[in-house]
């Protein structure tokens, strides 16, 4: 049996961190400084830097996941997934990669694509159902179904879900267009405005850049946001 000290020096010498009690797979590939807790299983797949998989965690063959993605508590990610960078899945979410499951029927083959964007986050309990995308910094709320594509930055609630607003990169719901036709996040400041039909923008920030360090940590609560409208 190999002793924790002997695993945490493997783990250092590799720059990231398994847990003892996880298995990776060997053709595995796992960026520098990301963590990887409690009874997780990771087959030979892709994971970026910095990344964070929570407890009880699987990640099948051939998935594709990029930097900086939070994985939380009893969450699969199934063979047809690719995740960019900066996802966040909540606790027990389901994603999927068969329409038409039957045990019967082997589907190994055709397994359904689907792509979440940069920034999505997919709530605690909610269900994704393949072969959809889902935009930029959308926001899937807990328990909701979510069962066709998702626009950038669409709030996203129910079974099946359908879009109550926009959310703001913050993960703040951002209020109807002033005058200007600019919707103003409460925590950034910064300006979106739907350039046209469905499709909304960030006017002070490129999607693609990262958040100025100031505004990447959070100071209000969302409930305190809410209590102020």
């Amino acid at each position: 049996m190999v002793s924790p000290s002997a695993i945490l020096f493997e783990n250092m010498a590799k720059e990231y961190f398994i847990h003892e009690s996880s298995y990776v797979d060997d053709g595995a590939k796992i960026g520098k400084g990301t963590k990887i807790w409690h009874f997780s299983h990771i087959m030979k797949c892709t994971i970026g830097e910095n990344c964070i998989f929570g407890q009880n965690a699987h990640v099948a063959n051939d998935v594709v996941i990029g930097n900086n993605v939070k994985v939380q508590n009893n969450v699969s990610i199934y063979t047809g997934t690719i995740i960019e960078d900066d996802v966040f899945l909540g606790p027990s979410c389901v994603l999927t990669n068969v329409l038409n499951p039957r045990s019967q029927v082997n589907r190994h083959s055709v397994y359904e694509k689907t792509v979440i964007k940069r920034g999505a986050t997919v709530g605690a309990n909610a269900t994704v159902v393949c072969g959809i995308e889902l935009g930029r910094y959308c926001f899937i709320a807990a328990g909701a179904v979510v069962t066709k594509d998702v626009p950038d930055y669409a709030m996203m609630v129910g079974s099946p879900a359908k879009q109550v607003g926009w959310m703001s990169r913050h993960g703040v719901k951002l209020s109807a267009p002033n005058e200007a036709g600019f919707m103003v996040c409460p925590e950034s400041k910064f300006r979106y405005k739907e350039v046209e039909k469905g499709v909304l923008r960030c006017l002070d920030l490129d999607e693609e850049k990262p958040l100025p360090a100031n505004l990447s940590v959070g100071k209000i609560s969302y409930r305190e946001f809410k209590d102020k409208k």
